[in-house]
């Protein structure tokens, strides 16, 4: 790996002392492997992206539930929003796209916060550099998500436990065999930084810009709920969040750059999925559909989309925003969607949101 001396002998001596708990570092390069394998070259765009910006993320929660759509593989883009739709779709693995390298780099660290935390409590605390609970029944696994949202909103992140927060992460993360340049690990490290500094108010932004006022913060995102008041993010339950965790350990959240209308990464997750015998769940693609309509590439987008392997349940989930910035989400199934490319039904962006929940 392409990393400075220091890094090198930490994750050197990490790796005699972890091994037998985390997997082998032979395991450990099969996930670089695929990560490599399944992307393409990478592009760009005008957003950090380390939280969503989508207030009505869950609206679509209850349709996974009462559809079925299920097991098998878990396709979505962005950040940790994602997380919330696989704890529910449970999905045996889970391919994280997106044509910009950093949202890889992201889930990196996202992947190491798993691996480093065995509670809501000591996630949250380790992402933003606070301490860690002590013990005490009110953190424990039957506490309330507003419990925990309210600990780190109360406790200040010291330079302390922000070096010891960043020892942990670089140390855990360069035991993942990816070929990590310093770079690399600066932009990680720059990401992880974001969420010490803002804490639990950290907001999507775009750069050169200021957050909107309408964007949500992680706080907002964490306490959202569907229309009905019920909680579904991946942090409101301990259970999900194990089953999320044990799923990053088996490195079956798999993070790949790739253009959802590109020549490779799309049609080799989908070979992929088909060689395990699975089907598409769910695949979350937010609002990306408007900029491939935007520049051209919609055509190609509908080709890879044909390939997915799928069943009667598998959805299409959707962010759909308004003026004024807000979104809701809705949910397609993916027979339908493929049934309308076969008939040349999407002729414009429009015409795809019409699709949705028809």
């Amino acid at each position: 790996m392409r990393i400075r001396p220091r890094r090198a002998l930490l994750a050197a001596a990490a790796l005699a002392a972890l091994a037998a708990a985390n997997g082998s570092p032979r395991a450990q390069a099969g996930f670089a492997a695929q990560i490599e394998r399944l992307s393409e070259p990478g592009g760009s765009f005008d957003t950090d992206n380390l939280i969503s910006n989508e207030t009505g993320y869950l609206d679509v929660v209850p349709a996974i539930v009462a559809k079925g759509a299920t097991g098998g593989a878990y396709i979505g883009v962005g950040p940790d929003q994602n997380f919330s739709y696989i704890v529910r779709a449970r999905p045996s693995v889970a391919f994280i796209i997106d044509i910009r390298r950093d949202n890889l780099l992201l889930h990196l660290l996202f992947k190491a916060l798993f691996a480093e935390t065995k509670t809501r409590a000591e996630y949250l605390s380790l992402l933003t550099g606070r301490a860690p609970p002590a013990a005490d029944a009110r953190m424990g696994t039957d506490a309330a998500l507003k419990t925990i949202v309210a600990y780190v909103d109360a406790h200040a992140a010291t330079p302390e436990h922000v070096r010891a927060a960043r020892r942990r992460v670089d140390a855990r993360v360069a035991m993942f065999g990816m070929p990590l340049s310093k770079p690399d690990y600066e932009t990680i490290a720059r990401f992880h930084q974001a969420f010490i500094e803002a804490g639990l108010g950290l907001q999507f932004h775009s750069f050169g810009r200021a957050p909107q006022p309408y964007y949500p913060t992680l706080r907002d995102l964490l306490l959202a709920t569907d229309a009905r008041g019920h909680a579904w993010n991946y942090l409101a339950s301990e259970d999900d969040f194990q089953f999320l965790r044990g799923l990053e350990e088996r490195d079956g959240v798999i993070p790949v750059v790739g253009d959802l209308a590109g020549p490779h990464a799309m049609r080799a997750i989908a070979a992929d999925i088909a060689q395990r015998g699975e089907h598409v769940s769910v695949f979350y693609v937010s609002n990306v559909e408007n900029y491939l309509f935007r520049d051209g590439s919609f055509q190609r987008y509908q080709e890879n989309i044909t390939r997915l392997p799928r069943n009667s349940k598998s959805l299409v989930i959707r962010s759909i925003f308004s003026g004024a910035g807000q979104s809701v989400s809705r949910t397609q199934p993916l027979e339908q969607m493929v049934a309308d490319i076969a008939r040349g039904s999407y002729r414009s962006y429009a015409d795809l949101m019409r699709a949705a929940d028809r």
